[in-house]
């Protein structure tokens, strides 16, 4: 098997970094240190730590497995549920200090950088088609209501998610999931 190369590995500490401290609290070298690579060696790969977060953003928005969103194998509303399970699941095993590192940058770094901005916006949009096309095929097979359209419920989910994710790291605790989940799933996606 071949090594990762040292682009993959900063790519990889950058992720890591950035979704665990934040864009501003992470710099070149901690993500230079936490990749093995020496600084200089960054810019032979990356034009500016700005450029590398926009691929850490990709990359973040790779793992979030928005195929689960789009397995026809699976009914429309339970792929729904496991997509948010999975993403809870992966909060609760990060003790409640992560949220997700689109948002944070959305907060963090969007009204300072118009490359991470567009970056963050086409991470959002992509999540919200695919939600989009879950429940409108919830919606098709009698399990959601059609009384808003789909695109609508689609985007206050993820609005809803992205706060609940706020809330679980203020709470330290689930009881925000538990909201989410009764909220969504037991009124709004009916």
């Amino acid at each position: 098997m071949a090594r990762p190369s040292l682009r993959e590995n900063i790519v990889e500490a950058a992720v890591d970094r950035f979704h665990a401290h934040g864009y501003a609290a992470t710099g070149v070298k901690d993500i230079t240190d936490a990749a093995g690579a020496p600084k200089g060696s960054f810019y032979n790969h990356f034009e500016s730590k700005e450029a590398l977060a926009i691929v850490a953003l990709e990359r973040y928005g790779e793992r979030r497995r928005f195929d689960m969103l789009r397995d026809e194998s699976v009914a429309p509303l339970a792929r729904l549920r496991q997509h948010f399970e999975f993403l809870r699941d992966e909060n609760l095993d990060a003790g409640f200090t992560r949220g997700c590192m689109v948002g944070d940058l959305a907060v963090e770094v969007a009204d300072h950088s118009e490359a991470v901005r567009a970056a963050v916006l086409t991470g959002f949009t992509y999540w919200r088609e695919a939600l989009t096309e879950a429940i409108s095929a919830a919606q098709e097979a009698g399990d959601v209501s059609k009384a808003q359209e789909a695109a609508t419920l689609a985007s206050f989910v993820l609005n809803a998610w992205e706060g609940t994710l706020i809330a679980t790291r203020t709470d330290r605790s689930a009881r925000p999931f538990e909201s989410f989940f009764t909220v969504v799933f037991g009124v709004i996606l009916r």
